[in-house]
């Protein structure tokens, strides 16, 4: 590790959560602010695996972002934690997690492909948290370029409220320069890799347009201060100290949001941005005060509250083992203090802070409020997990990860591995909470979820490459149920004579069907006493068992009603175990006679898609046997409530993405098991015997 680093008051920090749609020049962007602001000696590259921020072994191959990483730029006095996130679906719940430790959003936007899928998810995701965003209209000198159109795609889908406070002088391989409409001055490139401009005159063609977005500018400034819109409407010029306050404020507000652009590869536009982000972004001590899970406390981010931090990210080094990304909320954390941890009920010593950078961690003798830092071999902590003073304990509210939407069985490649691949699962989730995992009983697979299938992927290769564990996939198989439709009675008895004292029970019962969701009813009917009471739980037990293996398929029998209502017993040779063997034996004997079917479980869908893609959505939905329930606008987009057979879902959010490009997503939760069609039922029997 490096030596100590300075520590920065809570005043000169800023936490932004850098988001958008994957490609969009986020990555690029972060290593520029750092190369620039001196926090790194050498601009990394994406292309060549160099990158700042992506320096995991798959993120190297890859070539994109998978994990959220953290930075820091000190800029003009000011240290600006960056927190790079995944852009591609799969790793959304990178996002959320990074969203929850800023206090600001830097949105970065292409600005060849404009308002993509992941855009509009990561800008739903800050607006939820409330916070301040900022838009970076990126790669201006990528062929094609266009800051007009992807300005009014902007606020037409995401921010109405948008506003320009620097405009480009040309574009793709034109792009040379930019004008400040805060200053209005216009900055020409001087070449290099640093993105240096000098002063220059405002191009002909740009400065009608640049002065009715300046006025504008200047205008929604002095709107937002009562002073400032009196002296603007007496004709007096405003500052530059009183624009950029008066800004300040309403970003902070949410009412506007500042839209910049420039070259994260080439570094033009991004001191400007550097600057916007330290005077128009807020401290962590200007944001509103985080509320307790219980609500009965208020955490800011001042040094006279007592230390509370959230875990939002956990990973896993070799040689050096796990290693904590916190958000300091309140007070201050130093080494050596032991902090409660009261979701878990135990207590950490912090040792060895550290603030990241990228892959890097730079050692640090205290956090002041509101600061990122880094912590080694914490016991007890997971992400989401708050730590606060063992003297005032305060559960922060944790991170709203994603629900999966697709799931995998695994097994073992190699015998010999099956007790360490749950160990290893764990471990994986640790590090990404989106990734769950677990033994399936009823379906005798372990399976995996996640958000996708390179997430799955990806996953299951970091399973492999840091616990060496292989494993093979399979689609889950479908928990299937039985039942029956009509009513039916039949006769079960048990009788063993082996010598000595011999084994007899006799039952009669009846079935009847119950509503879906029901569950098992039993009713004892006997009189006169032909079954002693002692024994009828045993027919009810035999009962049980035999349903739980069904009759067509070997799954389980649900939503009946066993009666018993006749039988006889023998004073020396019945006993339970006859009764609930004669039990089973009724049950096996009735349950054919009762219009057995096959149910399958039918899972509520919902899709949220773009007008346009409409058409192939409830077309592919109708292949998929899908029942649809209703739609709803939200937007420009519509959002689709359906029923569709869980048979029919393997896969689908890979499915739905191609077909829409990659602009649709869909939750599912299960709602309910309905009768299966024909042959549908006819199917999963003949599987069933042929896996007997």
């Amino acid at each position: 590790m490096a030596a100590a680093a300075p520590t920065f008051p809570t005043e000169d920090i800023r936490n932004v959560a850098v988001v958008g749609h994957g490609g969009s020049g986020k990555t690029t962007l972060v290593d520029a602010m750092c190369y620039l602001s001196g926090s790194v000696t050498r601009k990394g590259d994406v292309n060549k695996g160099t990158a700042l921020t992506d320096f995991t072994p798959e993120e190297t191959e890859q070539r994109i972002s998978l994990n959220l990483a953290v930075a820091h730029a000190v800029w003009s006095g000011t240290k600006t934690n960056l927190i790079d996130t995944p852009g591609f679906l799969d790793f959304f719940g990178e996002a959320v997690a990074g969203i929850r430790a800023a206090d600001a959003a830097l949105c970065v936007i292409d600005a060849v492909s404009g308002v993509q899928v992941g855009t509009e998810r990561a800008w739903e995701a800050a607006a939820a948290r409330g916070l301040p965003r900022m838009i970076f209209v990126s790669v201006m000198d990528r062929d094609n370029a266009s800051f007009r159109r992807v300005y009014k795609e902007i606020r037409e889908t995401i921010a109405p409220n948008a506003i320009p406070v620097i405009v480009p002088i040309g574009s793709g391989r034109d792009f040379r320069g930019f004008v400040d409409l805060i200053s209005m001055k216009a900055y020409a490139s001087k070449g290099g890799d640093k993105g240096e401009c000098t002063l220059s005159d405002i191009p002909d063609d740009l400065a009608a347009g640049a002065a009715e977005f300046g006025e504008q500018l200047v205008e929604t400034a002095a709107a937002a201060d009562d002073e400032l819109l009196e002296a603007y409407l007496e004709g007096e010029q405003l500052s530059r100290e009183q624009i950029i306050n008066s800004l300040a404020r309403t970003v902070r507000d949410g009412e506007v949001v500042p839209v910049l652009c420039g070259s994260g590869a080439s570094c033009i536009g991004v001191p400007r941005l550097l600057d916007r982000i330290v005077e128009l972004l807020p401290s962590p001590n200007q944001v509103q005060p985080q509320a307790t899970e219980d609500g009965g406390n208020q955490i800011a981010a001042t040094a006279g509250t007592t230390a509370t931090a959230l875990v939002f990210k956990t990973t896993s080094e070799p040689h050096v083992g796990d290693l904590s990304l916190f958000r300091v909320f309140g007070g201050g954390v130093t080494n050596g203090q032991t902090l409660l941890n009261p979701s878990r009920g135990g207590t950490e010593r912090i040792a060895h802070i550290a603030i990241p950078q990228g892959a890097r961690r730079v050692d640090v003798e205290k956090l002041m409020p509101g600061d990122i830092g880094m912590v080694a071999k914490l016991r007890i902590t997971a992400t989401g997990d708050t730590l606060c003073d063992p003297e005032a304990p305060a559960t922060l509210a944790g991170i709203d990860w994603p629900a999966a939407d697709l799931s995998l069985a695994v097994q073992a490649k190699s015998r010999g591995d099956e007790d360490r691949i749950s160990a290893g699962l764990a471990k994986v989730h640790a590090e990404d909470p989106t990734f769950t995992s677990g033994y399936d009983a009823e379906r005798g697979q372990t399976i995996i979820r996640g958000l996708g299938e390179i997430h799955l992927g990806i996953a299951l290769a970091r399973l492999t490459r840091k616990y060496g564990v292989e494993v093979e996939t399979e689609a889950p198989r479908v928990a299937y149920r039985e039942t029956i439709t009509r009513t039916a009675q039949g006769h079960g008895r048990f009788k063993k004579q082996s010598g000595g004292r011999g084994q007899f029970g006799d039952c009669h019962i009846r079935l009847s069907p119950l509503a879906r969701g029901e569950g098992y009813e039993f009713v004892n009917s006997i009189k006169g006493g032909v079954i002693p009471g002692k024994f009828v739980p045993a027919v009810s037990k035999g009962i049980e068992e035999a349903a739980r293996k069904g009759i067509l398929a070997g799954y389980p029998l649900v939503d009946f009603k066993a009666e018993c209502y006749d039988g006889t017993h023998h004073s020396v040779d019945s006993s339970d175990i006859a009764f609930q063997v004669a039990g089973s034996l009724a049950f096996q004997k009735t349950v054919p006679e009762a219009g057995p079917v096959i149910l399958e479980p039918i899972l509520e869908v919902e899709i949220e898609t773009p007008e346009e893609n409409m058409g192939e959505v409830m077309g592919d939905l109708n292949s998929r046997r899908g029942r649809v329930l209703g739609m709803d606008s939200k937007g420009k987009r519509q959002v689709i409530r359906a029923h569709v057979p869980q048979a029919e879902m393997h896969k689908y959010s890979a499915v739905l993405r191609s077909i829409t490009g990659g602009r649709a997503f869909h939750t599912r939760k299960f709602h309910a098991y309905e009768p299966a069609p024909a042959p549908v039922a006819e199917k999963v029997v003949a599987q069933a015997r042929d896996e007997s």
